[in-house]
C-alpha cells in the first residue's frame, strides 16, 4: 500500500522543504505554485480532517491555522520526527492510505498532497471504497496530486522530462503509478463520490470527491 516508498521518504526528509520551494530544478515544474496548491486543499476542506501523508507538516500547518482538526498518518518515520519538530502539539500516527489507527470522531474531509500515486490503480479503488465507509453524505476526499488527462499524456510528459534531461525525475514517472483522470473518475463515481478535477500546473490536479 505505497510503502515500497518509504525508503525515499527515510532519504529525503531533510532536503523535502528545499525541493518543494523550488530550488531543485529538475522538479521545479512538479511543485510549481506549491504554497497555493496546499492552499487549495486546506481552504476545500472542513470540520475533522484525515491527512495522509504528512511529511514534514506544511499542509497540516495550514489545516491547523485554519482551525479545523486534523489526525495525520505518515509512514516515514524520519518524516513524522521532522513534523513533530514543528507540530508538537500533533500526534501523528505511523500508517498509511489503507492501514491506520480507528479514529475516535468521525471525519468529514480526507486530504493528501503528493502521495496518492504510491497506491496501483488496484489499491487506490480499495482505498476509496475504504473512504466512502469512513465519510457520510456531503463530506469530501481532498487530493492534490500528479494526474495526466490520458495516457497519450503521460507519455507525453516523459518525454518532454527525458529531453531536458531530468532523468530522476523520468524515472520517477516511469516506475510509480501515475494515473489517469478517467481512471480516478470512474473509481470516485464506482464508490458514490462526484469529483471534479482542476489543473493546478503541468502536473498537478485538485481532485474534489463529495460523498452522494
Amino acid at each position: 500500500m505505497g510503502r515500497e516508498f518509504i525508503d525515499l521518504f527515510e532519504r529525503w526528509a531533510d532536503s523535502y522543504d528545499t525541493t518543494v520551494s523550488g530550488q531543485d530544478e529538475e522538479y521545479r515544474d512538479v511543485f510549481k505554485g506549491y504554497d497555493g496548491i496546499l492552499s487549495a486543499v486546506a481552504q476545500t476542506s472542513s470540520g475533522h480532517v484525515l491527512e495522509f501523508g504528512v511529511g514534514t507538516g506544511n499542509l497540516t500547518s495550514l489545516l491547523l491555522k485554519n482551525g479545523l482538526t486534523v489526525t495525520g498518518v505518515e509512514p516515514s518515520k524520519a518524516m513524522r520526527e521532522k513534523a513533530s519538530e514543528r507540530l508538537p502539539s500533533l500526534t501523528i500516527y505511523d500508517g498509511d492510505f489503507m492501514n491506520f489507527p480507528e479514529l475516535s470522531s468521525p471525519v468529514q474531509t480526507i486530504v493528501s498532497t503528493y502521495a496518492f500515486h504510491h497506491l496501483t490503480d488496484e489499491e487506490k479503488d480499495k482505498a476509496i471504497h475504504k473512504y466512502s465507509q469512513l465519510l457520510a453524505q456531503n463530506d469530501k476526499i481532498v487530493f492534490a496530486d500528479t494526474v495526466f488527462q490520458d495516457e497519450n499524456a503521460k507519455l507525453q510528459m516523459q518525454q518532454h522530462v527525458k529531453a531536458k534531461g531530468y532523468l530522476n525525475l523520468l524515472q520517477d514517472l516511469q516506475t510509480e503509478y501515475y494515473t489517469t483522470i478517467p481512471v480516478l473518475e470512474e473509481l470516485f463515481q464506482k464508490h458514490r463520490f462526484q469529483v471534479t478535477f482542476t489543473q493546478l500546473n503541468d502536473f498537478v490536479w485538485l481532485m474534489e470527491a463529495v460523498k452522494i
